[in-house]
């Protein structure tokens, strides 16, 4: 994430990966949720806000140089 943030690039990424390794969260906090563990909740919760923050990062600056070019 750093290195997109600091070449306002995203060549490279695979937003795939990303959007895959979202659902495998969902997927786990749900469980985590059912099984009533709270530090795999929190674990799984950071996961998922730091994958959507690094989604929407993605799409800005894919959108950003799409514009430019």
């Amino acid at each position: 994430m750093a290195k997109t943030l600091r070449s306002k690039d995203t060549k490279g990424v695979s937003l795939l990966l990303f959007i895959i390794f979202l659902i495998a969260n969902v997927i786990a906090l749900i469980y985590a949720i059912l099984i009533g563990e709270k530090p795999l909740i929190i674990k799984y919760m950071i996961a998922i806000e730091t994958t959507l923050a690094y989604i929407v990062i993605y799409w800005y600056y894919k959108h950003k140089n799409q514009k430019k070019h």
